[in-house]
């Protein structure tokens, strides 16, 4: 029986996960912004800002009161951006950032001392296959999740030596409801975006069945989907047919008109 604690965990892929943690007996604390929350029987709910390091703190120790310590933290909470490069301004990139990077990046630094001190632990980031594969009118989005595929990569070989894993989950689009966290930096690309979102084959529940797969069996890099396979294999074997792909998206974006038609 494992000690979890989830970011996001109200909607989405977090509430998905939390689900099917605590369905099978771990014990689960899920932390969002509302100040309440519904939750999966047998779990516990916690208000968590991930830009505020006072309610990380806060986090840790009612996790060391009531759990004894942690066995994995799923750092999900994210938000979902887009827009071309000229449209999209210094402070989306800001929040992008300070919620999809800074947010993991506190969450890691929060409790790897105690994952330290038991020798044991599970850091587990969700990033997107953005941070992998890179299309046009998405950049702060990629940048973000690039970062975090980094931070992860860079963590699971830093912390090895004291007995920690490091997963990074990189699913493609799923039906969810991050849509709802586009601004309208770019109104054309939002629309593109929640679209692509809205039409997804996936739910929330299939990325976690298979995230969970590969959070249980250690690995690092953790593919939810066919699709993504596909994305990520053919950018590292086939790349000039990669490059063609999205030289062809580059071109459907390069003005409303083209894109809206």
């Amino acid at each position: 029986m494992a000690r979890v604690l989830i970011t996001g965990g109200a909607s989405g892929l977090g509430a998905a996960l939390a689900r099917r943690f605590a369905g099978r007996g771990d014990r689960v604390v899920v932390t969002d912004l509302a100040e309440d929350a519904v939750v999966p029987a047998g779990a516990s709910y916690l208000r968590l800002d991930v830009t505020s390091e006072d309610d990380w703190v806060r986090a840790r120790t009612t996790v060391q009161e009531s759990l004894g310590g942690l066995d994995i933290l799923v750092n999900n909470a994210g938000i979902a951006a887009g827009g071309r490069i000229d449209r999209v301004p210094q402070n989306e990139w800001a929040r992008v950032m300070n919620i999809n990077v800074l947010g993991v990046a506190t969450g890691c630094r929060t409790f790897t001392p105690i994952f330290k001190a038991q020798r044991s632990g599970h850091l587990v980031n969700t990033a997107s296959l953005a941070g992998l594969v890179h299309p046009p009118a998405m950049a702060s989005y990629s940048a973000a999740k690039a970062a975090v595929v980094a931070l992860s990569e860079s963590l699971r070989y830093e912390l090895a030596p004291h007995g920690v894993d490091v997963s990074v989950v990189c699913p493609s689009f799923f039906r969810t409801n991050l849509a709802a966290s586009l601004s309208d930096a770019d109104p054309l690309m939002t629309k593109v975006a929640r679209s692509l979102i809205d039409g997804a084959a996936l739910d929330a529940d299939d990325i976690a069945a298979a995230a969970l797969a590969g959070i249980d069996a250690r690995r690092f890099l953790v593919l939810t989907d066919r699709a993504g396979r596909k994305a990520f294999w053919t950018k590292r074997l086939l790349r000039p047919l990669y490059d063609r792909q999205l030289m062809g998206m580059g071109r459907r974006t390069a003005d409303d008109k083209e894109i809206s038609g």
